[in-house]
């Protein structure tokens, strides 16, 4: 009883860094077999058997520890993966976002909308650019066939000939994919 006392003395679970002590007095396997060699040596078989059963304890003990540190590892790792998932993503996007607070303030001293569709297309070709390096890609609609894998059909349009029957007429908002995943159907109008 005491030598069970002792051994949960010394297991200590520190919260702080998230591990398992273990006593730097291990067991090596050569040495367990010893003491089991001596033991039966002995020829008694009890302590042949508690000789194995304090083995085996010490290496049930040795691998919960283990499994509880790697639990807690990768449940850390996890939530950090969880908070900071986006960081590239927005990081490629800050570029952007100057782009346009420059593209306000100059809009402001010009008169001439030229000027100012022509910077709001060059930012938004900018943007597409930092979209796409994230796996972000379009879903393309024109002369499509529709698809429900990509398509959300919002509206059909009878009397379109048979050319156009089951094909996508309009598209009233651009679906989009990352990675081959689609995250937002296309809405569009379906030839009937």
């Amino acid at each position: 009883m005491e030598e069970k006392d002792i051994k949960k003395d010394e297991q200590e679970v520190n919260t702080d860094d998230m591990s398992v002590e273990i006593p730097t007095d291990e067991v090596t396997e050569e040495q367990t077999e010893a003491n089991i060699e001596k033991a039966e040596e002995e020829t008694d078989p009890l302590k042949v058997a508690e000789a194995q059963i304090a083995d085996l304890k010490d290496k049930l003990l040795r691998q919960m520890a283990e499994f509880d540190n790697y639990r807690k590892r990768t449940l850390k790792e996890r939530s950090e993966l969880i908070l900071n998932g986006g960081e590239k993503t927005i990081t490629a996007l800050l570029p952007v976002i100057d782009d346009m607070e420059r593209a306000i303030a100059n809009g402001e001293n010009t008169e001439d909308p030229q000027i100012l569709r022509e910077g709001m297309q060059l930012i938004y070709q900018k943007l597409m650019k930092a979209l796409e390096a994230q796996g972000v890609s379009k879903i393309e609609t024109e002369n499509a066939d529709f698809d429900t894998n990509l398509h959300e059909a919002v509206a059909l349009v009878p009397g379109m000939g048979d050319d156009k029957k089951g094909k996508v007429i309009d598209c009233m908002a651009p679906g989009y994919k990352l990675n081959d995943k689609v995250i937002r159907y296309a809405k569009v109008a379906v030839g009937q």
